[in-house]
């Protein structure tokens, strides 16, 4: 089994910042918008650096929104960012008219996602965005799992012509990915080669699937870690070919369960290679004030909950 190695915990949400200056230096046409956020999400380095190519909005969402659809237009390329629920579920609306149904050159970049948010509670946590951000016809959704990956699909995205969704989040969390490691949109990572049952994950929930494995390896369960940091367009001929190999399927997420990756992966099979399924997300609920790795618990989004799933998908072979 490929073992990776914390190197050391950092917030996505730096991964992104280090990712977007980098965009910027390598292309002027790369600019940034905020809702008054620029601290959370990390765009102080490129405001230093650029300041006629970062623009605060100010706590208006849906402006900052339609001026990164005008900006587009005219060749620019706009990252625009705020905390996830404030990016999608507020501004749903403009994102579908102006960005998407006009397949203009936006990114929207979303901090402080899922659970994993914490203390601030329900009202300021996410775990519907992947879903409203699936629906939208042409939008990719990039979901990276740690800083340094965060850093190389930010700079993906940049490069893409087209609405691009790009998730991460607050807390500090094992950074464990190659540095230099080549990020593709569309494509699956495996991270981890097994026989016995398949883990498909996303964003912070890869770590908690090395973890599992590590666990089930023990109970004589080899389990085959996917990283799916892109969650659409979804790499079908790696699902397939993996549940094809294994003969079972988990999918593990920071969000519920409705219009997520396991829905998605779920799709997929029941077309192509139906295969028994397990899901480990956060069900139908809100989400609550706690600490990241509380919440992760008792929300049943971890390591444990990932090798129980896992072995629950072995005996329905």
């Amino acid at each position: 089994m490929k073992k990776y190695t914390d190197t050391g915990k950092k917030d996505t949400r730096s991964g992104f910042g280090v990712g977007l200056l980098k965009a910027g230096q390598a292309n002027p046409n790369v600019v940034a918008l905020t809702a008054d956020l620029k601290g959370s999400l990390k765009m102080d380095a490129f405001a230093a650096e650029f300041p006629e190519r970062f623009i605060q909005c100010g706590i208006a969402e849906a402006n900052m929104v339609g001026v990164a659809a005008g900006l587009a237009i005219t060749g620019k390329i706009p990252f625009i960012g705020s905390f996830a629920e404030f990016v999608t579920g507020r501004v749903y609306d403009q994102l579908r008219q102006e960005v998407a149904y006009g397949n203009t050159n936006v990114k929207i970049a979303s901090s402080h996602a899922g659970i994993t948010l914490g203390e601030d509670g329900a009202t300021h946590q996410t775990m519907e965005d992947i879903a409203l951000m699936r629906a939208l016809p042409g939008m990719v959704v990039l979901n990276p799992c740690d800083f340094n990956q965060t850093v190389q699909a930010t700079i993906a995205a940049a490069k893409y012509n087209g609405p691009v969704y790009l998730r991460f989040g607050r807390p500090s969390v094992p950074n464990f990915t190659p540095e230099d490691q080549p990020f593709e949109i569309g494509k699956a990572i495996v991270m981890n080669e097994g026989k016995d049952v398949t883990i498909f994950a996303t964003g912070h929930t890869v770590w908690e699937a090395l973890l599992a494995a590590d666990a089930l390896e023990a109970d004589g369960i080899k389990a085959e870690v996917i990283d799916l940091a892109t969650i659409k367009p979804l790499d079908e001929k790696a699902v397939v070919e993996s549940a094809a190999k294994t003969g079972a399927v988990v999918v593990a997420e920071e969000h519920n369960m409705a219009g997520g990756l396991g829905e998605a992966i779920a799709g997929v099979l029941a077309l192509q290679r139906p295969t028994p399924m397990e899901f480990v997300n956060g069900a139908d609920k809100f989400g609550q004030s706690g600490t990241p790795a509380a919440l992760m618990q008792a929300y049943g989004i971890d390591a444990a909950h990932i090798a129980e799933a896992a072995k629950k998908a072995v005996n329905r072979k």
